[in-house]
């Protein structure tokens, strides 16, 4: 019997600490459960992420792969990385730092995420270097700076229990966070508690919720600003907070629209807005995630969120503005990866920070780029111009991106590395492939959406071709810039060199450390100290030991101060932009795209070989039934399941591509509107590379389609995959 090995889940964000346990032979893993002594999640586990740790169906590279005539071949470890330091090097001394893309991930653990934006950032010097974060965050991220002058949420998971108004904004939860919505639904249960979920879809979340706000796909901005108008209309402004903590609150006020205009431009009644303002009253968790932040007004949306927990004093324990991290480790990587900010959230232009991180790393700090480059839509863009060669790490653009099509071309004509654990589609593209080591089989740290650091182990050994991320980092940095690591990059030191670069940082770590790690299994940042964890942030009570027993419930001297030269939060001034495709005549519909509680992000551990599922309201079926199609030749195959019997297929046209869709009635969808699910590869063919101009971040949630009958060919490889 092999031993049990404590690790957390690397599933999502919520950060649940496993227990992982290795066969008794071979590689893999051979059982995962919840991990009752971590402090997170107290033995609660969710199926998916057990089963998709213990038994991913995605198919794991076990060899190193080149290019040779036109087709992929397996080949040795030490000829890859050869080949990979040749093409990247080349490039970097043909045509200059520019010259090399880089990306990364979420997925990766804090080390391999600090040790990768060193080599981009300190070895290459590019501004070509993001992750696909900024895919999911960026806009989240964007606003905090703006009203805090840091990144992250101020409340915690303690935080949820005290809460008794739980609003959900353009997220569903229950699908994507599955022991974290258990904790909000326990909490909003309790008799002076209420769930209220705000989202175009009739989600799983909106289903067990007391109160669901159906918005246009879209309608955002205008709802929250229309809330905003009816918190000030009614006088429920927290005058003392706004007076005490805030700043340019009279200019926002000056600049709100009407309540009842802003209402009809989101598609909501005013007894939805006023539902929303009374519920404001009470300590309220405001939550959102991808709804909110893929749009071109992500980052004025979720500021907007925001200034309604400003204008109501909910910054306080038990309420505040709370955004859902998708990806496991988004939060560490915004921490530690050299991305948007230097490590500890060093802002990226200012000459002392740079000279900070260029001793460490001892470089110099000419080799920097002098801004951190234009998100991964502009780095697509460069392909062809700039950009000659693309090393990318644990991400998949050519199912990730928007407009794919657009990515697959963009690849084509660059020197391509892939750095995975799976064959996804962008390895199909690659010059070279490296094989790395996956969840149970990497050591290091994570930081779950709460801002906790909590040790990831590995529980197995892996094939002789298979290597860590960070290990594989060290390896092409060793190759092609020299010295750039003193040593062999290993997780712990790696951990103590990043840790340290925070220190006196927003985002402090440099009292974490993996002996702390292993005494108290996880650590929340701020952690200037040893003996440091943080809780809410931003706010002081008077009484520690009584934060919420004086009048009205708050302490008589509480305070807060900001990393904003003011020392105060900062109101938003965002405007809308227009959505950058209408729906209209040619393309009536608008795709929407969401999280499906069984896959896993693009899908490379649950990946299946069915068309996706588009669902539709049955107004929208009933407009397109003549566009429909069975699988082949108007029949279902005698072998069907029950389920499947009824099946439609059309294809779902939008103006940079089709794809061929199963079609399914969902009362859950509004009328007008295309559900896809975003975990399958062919999905972001349809999506807008338009992004919000503040954060970078794609427009994935709204674009104009229309449905077309399927052509002869797509039914006949549906009927025969079936089959």
């Amino acid at each position: 019997m092999t031993d049990l090995v404590p690790t957390t889940c690397m599933r999502c964000a919520v950060g649940c600490g496993h227990v992982q346990q290795a066969p008794d032979r071979g590689y893999g893993l051979g059982s995962v459960r919840g991990d009752p002594s971590h402090p997170v999640n107290r033995g609660l586990a969710c199926q998916r992420g057990v089963s998709e740790t213990a038994d991913p169906d995605g198919e794991w590279l076990t060899r190193p792969l080149v290019r040779k005539g036109g087709e992929l071949v397996p080949t040795t470890i030490e000829s890859a990385l050869e080949r990979a330091a040749e093409g990247l090097g080349t490039a970097l001394e043909d045509s200059g730092s520019d010259s090399v893309a880089v990306l990364g991930s979420g997925q990766q653990t804090n080390e391999a995420a600090y040790a990768l934006g060193k080599l981009a950032r300190g070895g290459f010097g590019t501004r070509y270097y993001d992750a696909n974060t900024t895919l999911c965050m960026a806009s989240a991220v964007t606003a905090y700076y703006d009203a805090f002058g840091s990144d992250a949420p101020p409340p915690t998971y303690d935080d949820i229990p005290e809460a008794e108004t739980h609003v959900v904004w353009g997220a569903n939860p229950s699908a994507a966070h599955p022991v974290m919505f258990r904790w909000i639904r326990q909490s909003a249960d309790d008799d002076d508690s209420e769930l209220i979920v705000v989202d175009p879809v009739h989600s799983e979340t909106a289903e067990v919720a007391d109160h669901h706000v159906p918005l246009e796909p879209g309608g955002d901005l205008a709802l929250a600003r229309a809330v905003l108008a009816r918190v000030i209309e009614t006088d429920r402004v927290d005058e003392a907070f706004v007076d005490e903590a805030t700043v340019g609150f009279d200019e926002l006020r000056d600049d709100l629209p009407d309540a009842a205009e802003a209402a009809e431009m989101a598609g909501v009644s005013m007894a939805d807005v006023d539902h929303l303002t009374d519920a404001l009253e009470d300590p309220t968790l405001l939550y959102w995630g991808m709804g909110i932040n893929q749009s071109v007004n992500g980052t004025a949306a979720a500021g907007a969120l925001i200034d309604l927990c400003l204008a109501t004093g909910n910054l306080r324990p038990g309420s505040g503005p709370f955004s859902l991290t998708g990806q496991a480790n988004s939060m560490g990587t915004r921490v530690c990866s050299s991305k948007g900010s230097w490590p500890g959230h060093r802002p990226f232009a200012d000459p002392d920070h740079r000279r900070a991180v260029a001793e460490t790393w001892d470089v110099p700090v000419s080799r920097f780029p002098d801004d951190p480059g234009p998100g991964p839509v502009g780095i697509v863009d460069a392909i062809g111009d700039d950009v000659e060669a693309v090393y990318a790490v644990a991400t998949n653009p050519v199912a990730g991106m928007p407009d794919t099509t657009r990515v697959r071309e963009k690849l084509e004509h660059a020197f391509l590395v892939v750095q995975d654990a799976f064959r996804s589609e962008t390895v199909e593209y690659a010059d070279v492939v490296l094989p790395a080591a996956t969840w149970g089989e990497s050591e290091g740290t994570t930081t779950n959406m709460e801002r906790t650091v909590s040790r990831v182990r590995a529980a197995t050994e892996t094939p002789s071709g298979v290597r860590t991320d960070l290990a594989l980092i060290g390896d092409l940095a060793d190759r092609i810039v020299p010295d750039l690591f003193d040593e062999t990059p290993e997780p712990e030191s790696v951990f103590d060199e990043f840790a340290a670069l925070t220190a006196g940082t927003p985002a402090d770590l440099s009292g974490i450390s993996y002996d702390r790690l292993e005494a108290e299994r996880a650590v929340r940042w701020p952690a200037p100290a040893p003996d440091v964890s943080a809780g809410y942030r931003y706010y002081e009570a008077g009484d520690a030991g009584d934060e919420r027993t004086t009048t009205d419930d708050a302490p008589a001297d509480e305070s807060w101060s900001f990393y904003t030269e003011s020392g105060r939060a900062r109101f938003s001034t965002g405007e809308a932009r227009a959505l950058p495709e209408p729906t209209d005549e040619s393309y009536p519909f608008t795709l929407t795209t969401a999280r499906r509680p069984d896959a896993y992000n693009t899908g490379v551990r649950t990946r299946e070989d069915e068309p996706p599922t588009a669902r539709v309201s049955p107004a929208t079926a009933a407009a397109i039934a003549d566009d429909l199609e069975a699988p082949a030749d108007g029949h279902m195959s005698d072998e069907a399941d029950e389920g499947d019997e009824g099946r439609q297929y059309g294809r779902v046209v939008s103006r940079r591509a089709s794809v061929t869709v199963c079609v399914e009635t969902d009362d859950a969808i509004p009328d007008g509107v295309v559900w896809l699910p975003i975990h399958h590869p062919d999905v972001n063919d349809l999506t807008l590379p338009d992004v919000d101009p503040r954060s970078n971040e794609p427009n994935f949630k709204q674009c104009a389609v229309r449905l077309e009958p399927p052509r002869e060919q797509d039914v006949r490889a549906v009927a025969e995959a079936s089959a």
